[in-house]
């Protein structure tokens, strides 16, 4: 009987927290929808992300992106045929540019992936074990923190031949260091908690109060952080794109693309422009809807 009992409360609690959580979703969803801005960022994300879903459907000439080349059409201007005009091999541009979002969030989604994937567990275990093993870990990222990731891509580009796949490692070593800070961070500020001290009181082992009890707790954090870092991460994927380090023509990157385009300005104007302008929006996008979510989750970003 008194088993029955407790399985009655225990799916009672559930059903509690499960509507919690449910109304916590829906009062932070009114949150966003009181900003503009935020709002603004969100479409502009949802529209970049279909953007790059669907891309071979929408991209009027998909055969422009692997390289074709049209030199009866080559720089023509904006018209009803090539929206975006085309470039010095009489490429689409348009076709290009919707290709070239499905790279750039490629390339921020793998490189915060990866960087989370390191710095979260590290950041973990320095926050709560603390001691020595704090010590060790935050040196380290100290010392990767101390080498611009512009710089660390130059050098692993110097290394290596200059790959899409090169720079995407070279900006995950250069990222992890700021989420493990940020973990850490919110680890320290977690673990006195009274739900943390119960844990410990009861006998629970580390490892779970640390994964089970604190972790979830930090997931906030990080995926604002993400949102705010996938702007810069787009950025500075082009800017190593124009610079010859990143994706190699006729890839449709957009930093490569401005690269290219640039030869001809200011006569082909279009050539540079678009993809410049593709990149300004996707970063304008994410860094609107990092703000939104940062006053949705009422998270204070210390760096």
């Amino acid at each position: 009987m008194k088993e029955v009992i407790i399985i009655e409360s225990i799916a009672k609690n559930e059903k509690v927290v499960e509507k919690q959580n449910v109304s916590e979703w829906r009062k932070s969803w009114r949150r966003m929808r009181r900003s503009p801005l935020s709002m603004v960022g969100l479409i502009i994300v949802t529209f970049v992300i279909l953007m790059a879903i669907f891309a071979p459907v929408v991209a009027p000439y998909p055969d422009d992106v692997s390289g074709a080349i049209h030199f009866d059409r080559m720089l023509e201007p904006p018209s009803s045929e090539h929206l975006l005009g085309t470039d010095e091999v009489g490429r689409d541009i348009l076709s290009r540019v919707l290709y070239g979002a499905r790279i750039s969030l490629m390339l921020g989604f793998i490189v915060l992936g990866l960087s989370t994937l390191i710095g979260l567990p590290l950041g973990l275990i320095a926050g709560f074990w603390g001691g020595r093993i704090n010590t060790i870990i935050m040196r380290i990222a100290d010392i990767f923190l101390s080498v611009p990731s512009l710089v660390l891509a130059f050098a692993v580009a110097a290394l290596f031949q200059p790959t899409l796949t090169t720079i995407m490692i070279a900006l995950s070593f250069s990222w992890w260091p700021w989420v493990t800070r940020l973990v850490q961070g919110e680890v320290l500020s977690i673990k006195g908690e009274q739900f943390v001290q119960a844990s410990i009181g009861i006998g629970a082992s580390k490892w779970r109060i640390a994964f089970k009890e604190i972790l979830p707790n930090c997931i906030s954090p990080i995926i604002v952080k993400s949102t705010l870092d996938m702007g810069f991460i787009i950025l500075m994927g082009a800017s190593l794109g124009f610079l010859g380090l990143g994706a190699e023509p006729p890839t449709p990157e957009w930093g490569t693309m401005i690269a290219e385009g640039r030869a001809y300005l200011p006569e082909a104007w279009w050539a540079a422009t678009f993809p410049g302008l593709a990149i300004l929006f996707a970063v304008i996008g994410f860094n609107l809807l990092g703000d939104g979510l940062r006053d949705v989750f009422d998270v204070q970003m210390d760096e």
